[in-house]
């Protein structure tokens, strides 16, 4: 692939990422569906989006680290 090749791939640093944009996919959906407060629904949201922007900025995100 030819991101993979371009970054520094790390398959257990992408399985991390994938764990935080799968943590802020399922707070978010939680937060628009479930919450019955609009200050809480906007604040699950919010921190939903927030991880899902983190955890794709980590995927392609350089490693320093060399085996």
């Amino acid at each position: 692939m030819f991101l993979t090749s371009i970054f520094n791939y790390d398959k257990k640093a992408s399985a991390t990422s994938w764990s935080v944009i799968a943590l802020g996919a399922f707070v978010t959906l939680a937060g628009m569906l479930l919450a019955n407060s609009e200050k809480i629904k906007a604040g699950m949201t919010g921190f939903g989006l927030a991880h899902l922007l983190l955890g794709a900025l980590d995927l392609f995100r350089l490693s320093k680290r060399r085996y």
